[in-house]
């Protein structure tokens, strides 16, 4: 039986149980995960705001994580450019994702590569961006 590869995305700043519930739940689902860890430009170039935690860290604190298998940094969000590189042969999103034409696009493509786009449970309560809002009130 081939081994599965998988592969998730994201910029893990002020890293949190959402994350975590990412991970462990795409490492579920393969035998081999490979994390990306978006740079500070490409964070800044659709966020408009660059991260908190710098990047060596995030990628430290990612790669610490016992469900992780390898960890690379990604400078962009083109998947098939990703898969290219790593040939994954699923890659994990949040289901808050779901219906989003970006999303439904790379579900196609990701499907003409040979790769599976599998949605996650998304951790409703806990986002970086909640995150960041709560500390400004201090």
């Amino acid at each position: 039986m081939e081994k599965v590869i998988g592969y998730t995305q994201g910029t893990f700043d002020m890293f949190h149980i959402g994350h975590l519930n990412l991970i462990k739940n795409a490492k579920r689902h393969c035998d081999y995960l490979i994390v990306g860890v978006n740079d500070d430009d490409l964070v800044e170039s659709y966020k408009n705001k660059r991260p908190i935690v710098p990047l060596n860290e995030r990628v430290e604190i990612v790669r610490a994580i016992k469900y992780v298998d390898e960890v690379i940094v990604t400078k962009t969000l083109n998947k098939k450019e990703v898969w290219e590189k790593v040939r994954f042969n699923e890659i994990y999103i949040g289901d808050d994702w779901k219906g989003n034409a970006r999303w439904e696009e790379t579900g196609k493509e990701m499907e003409s590569l040979g790769a599976k786009l599998v949605f996650l449970p998304y951790t409703k309560d806990t986002s970086s961006t909640l995150l960041r809002e709560k500390l400004k009130e201090f």
